[in-house]
């Protein structure tokens, strides 16, 4: 950030996409599947369908998965002869309008799945889905009863299955038995639909020789994300957020900081005032726990996480990096998305997804 930078944002989003595509080339090659996806819902987890989906499309990337309608019209637009699967079920009424956009239903019950096929006969063409089978999630698709119950009937082809799915709960945790019954369950499903092509695998699935199929779908380690917590992070950040200090002030022992008055200064400090909050996607949860870096200092946040802006601690920061317009970090430096998510008690998938769209964006590649 620098006085120079363009009037009218708090902070910077810069989005790497040349680490994207790698992170794509090293999940590919850890996953040993015939063909690895790409997930792009929420945005492509913030980082922009619209960007995010041709960068990995020209990296040889040939299916995508969104999670609802309207992203799969903004995918559709962004790669128009991919494969999309929409992950959250099919609404009723809605065949038309994935049928006139060549989408994929993923289907996870039988009222969805007779849908489908009706609108395959009524056409006179059989359009391709996924059928969803859940092996513990309990959230969508069909039982494991189910499944196997429906592999044979006419009804499969009718809907034009053409790919069978489910999805791990906890594939990230090392050694975790639901992962091994889930892998379990999904392998007599596989034997029960000869032909089909079979997806099991997310980010950290790709780790795990028992969840390998035919096709890898992996999603937040795209975007720089540890599929592998406890361990090195085999992938290259994606994303970083920077914000120009806008005010620097001392304060004497006993004043206060923010809403409040959350926080008292234990001695003489010297604070910045950032102009990015919760609004801009930064939880209030951070507050007394986040951080930012600035002249190569980790300086905490004191008081309260506000809506457009968040104080730092800067006393250990040199001098010489503190000065209006200062860049501070707030994601990258050191501090990764996982980071950034334990600091505010939650996970490095909804900091991701929720950075706001305030910030000018820079796309490098």
């Amino acid at each position: 950030m620098s006085e120079s930078s363009p009037i009218g944002h708090g902070g910077r989003l810069t989005i790497d996409l040349a680490a994207l595509r790698a992170n794509w080339r090293v999940l590919a090659q850890a996953a040993e599947c015939p063909e690895t996806a790409a997930v792009i819902k929420a945005d492509a987890y913030g980082c922009g369908i619209a960007r995010a989906a041709p960068a990995l499309w020209a990296e040889g990337c040939r299916t995508f998965f969104v999670a609802h309608l309207s992203e799969a019209l903004t995918a559709r637009e962004a790669v128009p002869e991919a494969a999309i699967y929409v992950l959250n079920g099919f609404p009723p009424g809605r065949a038309p309008a994935y049928r006139a956009a060549a989408l994929r239903p993923v289907l996870g019950s039988h009222d969805e799945i007779a849908e489908w096929a009706a609108a395959n006969r009524d056409e006179g063409v059989i359009r391709p889905a996924a059928l969803h089978v859940d092996t513990g999630m309990n959230r969508l698709g069909l039982s494991v009863p189910e499944g196997l119950g429906l592999a044979g009937d006419p009804l499969v082809r009718q809907a034009g299955i053409d790919l069978l799915m489910s999805h791990l709960v906890s594939a990230e945790v090392e050694h975790d038995p639901l992962t091994d019954h889930q892998a379990a369950a999904f392998a007599r499903l596989r034997a029960a639909y000869p032909g089909i092509r079979a997806s099991l695998a997310n980010s950290s699935g790709d780790f795990l020789p028992s969840c390998r199929a035919d096709l890898a779908r992996p999603g937040y380690a795209l975007y720089g994300g540890n599929p592998r917590p406890g361990r090195d992070n085999p992938m290259r950040p994606v994303v970083r957020l920077e914000a120009g200090i806008l005010q620097i002030r001392e304060v004497a022992a006993g004043e206060t900081a923010g809403y409040n008055a959350r926080w008292t200064a234990p001695g003489p400090r010297r604070l910045a005032t950032l102009s990015l909050g919760y609004a801009d996607g930064f939880p209030r949860a951070s507050t007394g726990r986040g951080e930012a870096v600035v002249g190569g200092a980790r300086c905490p946040f004191v008081g309260n996480v506000s809506m457009d802006l968040i104080i730092l601690d800067v006393t250990g920061a040199p001098r010489e990096a503190l000065f209006r317009g200062a860049p501070a970090t707030l994601i990258g430096d050191g501090l990764d998305l996982d980071a950034v998510g334990r600091s505010a008690g939650t996970i490095g998938y909804e900091i991701l997804t929720n950075l706001g769209r305030r910030y000018e964006r820079i796309y490098r590649d």
